[in-house]
């Protein structure tokens, strides 16, 4: 019989726990629950005490239950130890008296010996912090047998209380949750930090897995505890097990020992009847039965890496129950992730994606239908921070069990477990609730409102809706010594099939279409006047065949990480509809232009159709919990008429590139004002090329010419805050600055090249090519001078001459790969040094025009500088002639950088070639024959990235998108 009354569970939860008797803990701050003053008298040389971060006075104190002899004292500091402490004893918490006083303290193992005292209560109060602003204690000992016995009995009567704890847990699952085993996964840790970044291989080799080997799948019996290894595999690895809605067979993502990928396996429950279900050179993980049969997944069939790392991606696909007739569900060009049943038949997964805002803030909460049609925000895409991960509906609510992964998130998704509320809306952050302080857990079950199943490290464990948790297993022995911990924890119980929602797609249609029914319904939008808004630009956001490093770098400085189509417009009827017809299956973003093209508002996400798939949404960023304001019991005019194509628009480039397509125009009009000879206002508009970018682009970057998302963790703009409309230099151009007059093929490309983010080269070839002192793997190692000759002499020289006056906002680069504080990627805008940056200073297409040399340099000589307080004052005269050695020494590094990048080539220079990784690639897509030698063969890289991007898109005309690939 199964006890489900509440009294149970009350009996349950109140007896699980008995604090041990005459021995307890404090400390006058924690500094969360994983560092509790219980740590430092555990026994465990792992765990450990920690204030909070403020290096105010603080202690941390036991009470050992009676009055013991103390003996010598042995304290094991963390890195954060005191250099002044006492030690204070007491034997009724009134009376102290000083044991012991330290006031050099080096921190590490300290010994205090020769201690004469006797006491109930031992307090050690911090006075002074060492090398960090708090404090941390690994281990407190005491000399003494009757303290250490005082302590051995209080860790006997823990073990009793978690053992008895465990027995009660096991109870409750058995008798109210129906089960008696949980199957999971034992695996090593992989060695890379990102939550993501767990399959395939890194871009600069194939042989460099960010994965380990070593994986088991595994099944508890939760009332002996016994583990039953169900595949083992010492090379392999195992991941993500789910069991079957009848309980009787696990779908799991498995590579083998002697195999580069993960696919999809089944297995019974009892261990028999192993069998693949896909095959390929892809990694396909993190499955989910659905109710029809069907299985969905995750996978880097996708054939694109990310934008900000060196790893590939993954995203939504569906197959057949046996693997076959694989189908791509998202258009994503960033990771999706967990896909999950809702209750109600949708799909629950976790969408990264930034279109011009920040990489790291944004990947949240996604609903699909089983089809990959309809995909919507479900939570948190519009506030930034947090990875919203493992995300599950809770059995008898309508609230989602999920964990929060603080910041961009953490190795393998551990974070806090949460709650979140969807009665709130999509947006509301007071509707997701912490359930436990430390984020140590992963991969949560709920099992009711009352009680979920978590992992964490190399334990399972059962943890109730306080956050009070207790130890169902702890993996110990070889494995645990090897890395091994657990994963995926899931009861082996039948559960109810979700409603099937019926398709809604045409594989014979290589279309979608797609319905506006009002752009003035929405966010920030209210002032926007009816019929004001007169077409959508459509733009496609690209995905990357390669990728380097965790910077934009040199795609842009500072903002855009991918490159973006302009595809073409359609029009918005008077009522504010439009409906329009789009290309399946890849990322779009809209931005709805006034009559003067201006951008009046900007998408900041992305959308997609699939396959004869017709949507719509109410409006221009809507909030997704509201009705429209303004209903209309007529049709959208848009819906009478058919839907429109994107018109493409005539005269400027698809994909920009900014040496190819806008420096021409600065030659043209700008150049003569804003050369390094007649540097008018202190602006260089020159082609010339920097370390890494062109001056020219570097000048219109930091002063803040053009006005995009940037890097920022920032949504929801007001209208005509960003793109052409409000960036200076559209200004400039527009009202005819210095009498300068622009065709209008000209102002097209510069207001197009700015709402498509602006970038600097318009190839992927691009990517870890070309620069001094560039970075993969965010480590500035691409053509680094740090350690050239000519670099450290120069940067003697520079120091000597120049920084005494060079400092703090005007401080000045020393090599060609200094940054000078500055941040490569997410820079202070507003710091004055960007306008001395490396970028700016250094000119290694014409060395002796760079500003390093010309401004120190007499004006006589072929300088800038000028002695004097007159207005023509620039610099003071550091260098009277060419000829002054330490003017040489400069000139010699910049020299160097000049040669080295006319050997290595930038994407605009004659003779260039893409790296290796990029050619393997494009090889391995398809793009280009196996035999293709770019060392011998012509490249040219803007139609590679296009014939990549085209193999990309969904052709039902062709059979390698329809047919079962699961035997390729």
């Amino acid at each position: 019989m199964r006890i489900t009354s509440f009294a149970f569970l009350l009996v349950w939860f109140l007896g699980c726990f008995s604090f041990a008797a005459g021995v307890s803990f404090e400390a006058s701050s924690e500094y969360s629950g994983e560092y509790a003053a219980a740590n430092a008298f555990d026994g465990n040389p792992k765990t450990r005490w920690a204030s909070r971060n403020h290096g105010g006075e603080e202690f941390l104190q036991i009470d050992l239950g009676q009055t013991v002899p103390l003996g010598d004292i042995e304290i094991v500091w963390e890195n954060a130890f005191a250099v002044k402490y006492d030690i204070f004893v007491s034997d009724d918490k009134e009376d102290w008296k000083v044991a012991a006083t330290v006031v050099d303290g080096k921190g590490g193992k300290t010994e205090l010996t020769g201690i004469d005292s006797s006491g109930r209560y031992v307090r050690i109060r911090c006075n002074e912090y060492g090398p960090h602003p708090l404090y941390s204690i690994f281990e407190v000992r005491f000399g003494s047998e009757a303290a250490k016995e005082r302590l051995r009995e209080h860790r006997r009567q823990i073990e009793q209380e978690k053992q008895e704890a465990a027995r009660k847990s096991r109870a409750l699952l058995s008798e109210v949750y129906g089960f008696e085993e949980i199957v999971f996964a034992q695996r090593k840790l992989g060695v890379d930090t990102h939550w993501y970044a767990n399959f395939g291989h890194y871009a600069d080799s194939t042989a460099r897995k960010p994965h380990r080997p070593g994986g088991q799948l595994c099944k508890l019996d939760v009332a002996t505890g016994k583990v039953t290894v169900l595949l083992n595999d010492e090379n392999g690895s195992v991941r993500d097990p789910v069991v079957h809605y009848e309980a009787r067979k696990i779908l799991f993502s498995y590579r083998k020992g002697n195999e580069e990928h993960f696919h999809l396996w089944e297995i019974n429950v009892d261990g028999s009847g192993l069998k693949q279900l896909t095959y390929g050179s892809h990694d396909d993980i993190e499955p989910i039965y659905m109710p029809n049969g069907e299985i969905m997944f995750v996978s880097s069939r996708a054939k694109r890496w990310v934008n900000c790392w060196l790893t590939p991606v993954a995203i939504l696909y569906r197959c057949d129950g046996d693997g076959g007739k694989i189908r791509q569900m998202s258009a994503n060009i960033e990771h999706d992730n967990t896909p999950w049943m809702l209750p109600d038949g949708r799909v629950l997964y976790t969408r990264w994606e930034y279109i011009d805002r920040s990489q790291v803030h944004y990947h949240h909460l996604w609903t699909a239908n089983p089809d990959g049609t309809n995909h919507m925000t479900y939570f948190g895409n519009m506030h930034p921070g947090g990875v919203f991960i493992d995300a599950k509906p809770i059995p008898g609510s309508d609230d989602i069990l999920m964990i929060d992964s603080p910041g961009h998130g953490l190795k393998e998704h551990v974070g806090w477990v949460a709650r979140l509320s969807p009665k709130y809306g999509p947006d509301e952050l007071a509707a997701k609730k912490h359930i436990n302080s430390s984020p140590v857990y992963r991969d949560p079950y709920p099992l009711s409102t009352d009680h979920f199943i978590v992992a964490s490290g190399r334990t399972i464990q059962l943890m109730d809706s306080s956050g009070q948790t207790f130890v169902l297993y702890e993996l110990d022995g070889e494995l645990a010594k090897a890395g091994y911990e657990c994963h995926e924890p899931r009861p082996v119980v039948k559960r109810r099939r979700e409603p099937v929602i019926p398709g809604r797609t045409n594989m014979q249609q290589g279309t979608g279409r797609l319905l506006l029914t009002n752009v003035y319904e929405g966010r920030s939008m209210s002032e926007v006047q009816q019929g004001s808004v007169k077409k959508l630009l459509v733009m496609e956001s690209l995905p990357k065949p390669i990728n380097y490093t965790g910077g934009m770098d040199p795609l842009s400085y500072g903002g855009t990480f991918t490159l973006e189509r302009v595809v073409g417009t359609v029009p918005v009827e008077r009522d504010g509809s439009a409906f329009m017809e789009l290309p399946a299956n890849r990322s779009f973003f809209f931005i709805a232009l006034d009559k003067n093209d201006n951008a009046v508002k900007r998408m900041q996400s992305f959308t997609s159709v699939a396959p004869g798939e017709l949507s719509s949404c109410v409006g221009c960023h809507e909030n997704r919990s509201k009705t429209p304001d303004r209903v209309s019991p007529i049709a959208p005019m848009a819906a009478m008429k058919r839907a429109r194509r994107p018109e493409p628009i005539q005269g400027i480039p698809e994909v920009f590139d900014f040496p190819r397509d806008i420096q021409p125009i600065l030659d043209k009009h700008c150049v003569k004002c804003h050369s390094p000879d007649n540097r008018k206002g202190k602006i260089l508009l020159t082609g010339d090329r920097g370390p890494m970018f062109s001056h020219s682009y570097v000048t219109l970057t930091v002063h803040k010419q053009f006005v995009d998302g940037r890097n920022d963790p920032k949504s929801n703009y007001p209208p005509y805050a960003l793109g052409a409309f409000p960036s200076p230099l559209m200004k400039k151009v527009l009202n005819g600055h210095q009498e300068v007059e622009l065709s209008e093929r000209e102002l097209k490309k510069i207001r197009y090249w700015i709402e498509s983010g602006a970038p600097y080269p318009g190839t992927y070839a691009a990517l870890g090519t070309g620069m001094i002192g560039g970075y993969q793997e965010n480590r500035q190692v691409i053509n680094s001078d740090h350690t050239w000759p000519e670099s450290i002499k120069a940067a003697g020289v520079i120091k000597r001459k120049c920084g005494e006056c060079h400092t703090d906002n005007m401080r000045l680069p020393k090599k060609l790969s200094d940054e000078s504080g500055l941040s490569f990627w997410r820079p202070n805008w507003n710091d004055k040094a960007l306008l001395l940056s490396r970028h700016s200073v250094f000119n290694l297409s014409r060395p002796q025009k760079s500003l390093m040399l010309m401004a120190p340099l007499a004006k006589e000589a072929g300088g800038l500088a000028v002695n004097g307080d007159g207005e023509d004052k620039c610099h003071p005269v550091i260098f009277e002639n060419k000829k002054d050695d330490d003017y040489k020494s400069i000139l010699a590094m910049i020299q160097a950088g000049k040669k080295r990048l006319d050997q290595v080539k930038r994407f605009d220079m004659p003779g260039f070639k893409p790296r290796e990784e990029y050619i393997r690639e494009m090889k391995k897509y398809g793009i280009v024959a196996d035999n293709f030698d770019p060392t011998v063969d012509e490249v040219d890289v803007y139609r590679l990235d296009e014939l990549y991007w085209q193999s990309l898109w969904y052709d039902p005309k062709d059979e390698t998108h329809r047919k079962n690939t699961s035997l390729e």
